[in-house]
């Protein structure tokens, strides 16, 4: 696991926690974002997908943490976001932290390749993952279960919550 800072600054915070699905949502996109962020000073954490070998429970409160420590975040909604568990577990986190911090924590969301109402309606890519979640949930039992059902509906709820937000559809933007 291997997090990226746009700064060799030595301070704890970042300005931009940045949220996305590593394997589709075009890393040059997020690269290009990225750089964009650090020529114009700002301190960046994004995690890249190599989380080979770490236990979950780490890479979650290691993401907790930076984005606690983020001034905002923005969330790149592609067609694979919601195939990503830690993905749907940062929008989660990310908007509690919004919450706790009376809204001084801002969000963007960013709707790359997919339409907001696919993110807040679970349609399309967001259907099908959601599909294959119910799946799993059918073959979990007891506690298990319970625990799957309440993370399925918070999941689905922080998407709604997330596309509601004022953000950039990259469809409908010139060159996106």
């Amino acid at each position: 696991m291997t997090a990226q800072t746009s700064s060799s600054s030595s301070l704890s915070t970042y300005h931009v926690f940045l949220s996305f699905r590593g394997e589709d949502s075009a890393k040059a996109f997020i690269g290009h974002l990225h750089q964009a962020l650090d020529r114009a000073g700002y301190r960046t954490y994004f995690e890249e997908d190599n989380d080979d070998g770490v236990e979950r429970d780490e890479i979650i409160s290691e993401l907790e943490k930076a984005i606690m420590k983020s001034r905002m975040s923005i969330i790149v909604f592609s067609k694979g976001y919601a195939s990503s568990t830690r993905c749907l577990d940062e929008v989660v986190m990310i908007l509690q932290h919004k919450r706790a911090c009376s809204d001084s924590h801002h969000v963007l969301p960013i709707f790359y390749d997919v339409e907001p109402t696919d993110v807040k309606k679970q349609t399309g890519s967001f259907k099908e993952a959601f599909k294959r979640y119910e799946e799993r949930l059918r073959a979990k039992e007891g506690e298990r279960k319970e625990d799957w059902t309440s993370k399925l509906a918070g999941w689905k709820e922080a998407l709604k919550e997330a596309a509601n937000l004022a953000g950039m559809d990259l469809k409908h933007q010139a060159n996106g």
